[in-house]
């Protein structure tokens, strides 16, 4: 039975729980269940803390886990990203009083705090930079003006909160960051893996793409599939009146309407669009 390591809470187990939903696994109802078997599938699901999945995998106690990319790398654990997954995006940077700290090479010999510390080591360490590493628990936008950094790291979106504390973001991104399919580092290969992996990649091209139907006039069959070239192929089907064809294509769900439009200045009529509930490519 292949076994799974999901985040308990927030909303990176709202999500991972939805995308194995729509993958045909069976999730959990209530928020208390720890451990859910689908025996259809032959899967046994553990709800953990996202920042302890890592671990788990990388030592062999589950086979596959969700978790973030951030929360992988800053584990050290003997686990790799096996596929990301579309959600739970975030950017990590560093953030100092404003004229402060310009570049990563102002960092040298200060005090950074971080909820992070493996990955700011890490990231330090691979550009040559010398600081201490202050590790906090929870938010740590307060660390600066209390005197316990000189400088902090963390996840940032807006960068609102941290403006409300008189700091201001500087360098480069330290990291950008999703929600990922793990595996533990030299795993060998598993059949129950790759069919997980594939049916998640499934739902990932279903919500980025729809079906599109249209009609269209023999003679702008060429110029029609330039506007919708599908993944491979179009599909392209006789009509009963000889000079009109039907063509099916895969198209980018965000692209819907302006291809809808280009397609319509055409010449093309009855363009339809349909949701995609699964697929294997």
């Amino acid at each position: 039975m292949l076994r799974v390591a999901v985040p308990n809470k927030g909303s990176l187990s709202e999500e991972a729980s939805e995308m194995l939903r729509e993958a045909g696994y069976r999730q959990r109802r209530e928020s208390r269940e720890l451990v859910l078997v689908d025996a259809a599938n032959d899967v046994e699901f553990f709800f953990l803390r996202p920042r302890d999945i890592a671990l788990y995998v990388g030592v062999g106690t589950l086979d596959v886990g969700v978790t973030g990319r951030d929360l992988l790398l800053d584990s050290g654990a003997d686990a790799e990203e096996v596929v990301s997954l579309g959600f739970g995006g975030s950017t990590f940077r560093f953030a100092a009083k404003a004229g402060t700290a310009a570049t990563l090479a102002d960092l040298e010999g200060r005090r950074i705090a971080t909820s992070y510390a493996g990955l700011v080591e890490r990231h330090l360490g691979e550009h040559g930079v010398r600081a201490d590493v202050v590790r906090l628990d929870g938010a740590v936008e307060t660390a600066v003006r209390l005197g316990v950094a000189d400088v902090i790291a963390d996840v940032v979106e807006t960068g609102t909160t941290l403006r409300a504390t008189g700091l201001e973001l500087f360098g480069e991104p330290i990291l950008r960051s999703e929600a990922v399919l793990v595996r533990r580092a030299g795993a060998t290969p598993d059949d129950a893996v790759d069919v997980l992996v594939r049916r998640l990649q499934g739902v990932l091209v279903a919500r980025q793409y729809v079906l599109m139907d249209y009609d269209v006039r023999v003679e702008l069959v060429e110029k029609a599939c330039a506007i919708t070239p599908g993944l491979e192929s179009p599909t392209v089907s006789p009509l009963h009146d000889q000079g009109w064809v039907a063509v099916r294509a895969m198209v980018r769900r965000d692209r819907t309407n302006q291809v809808m439009d280009d397609l319509y200045a055409l010449g093309a009529r009855a363009i339809l669009v349909t949701g995609i509930h699964a697929c294997r490519l």
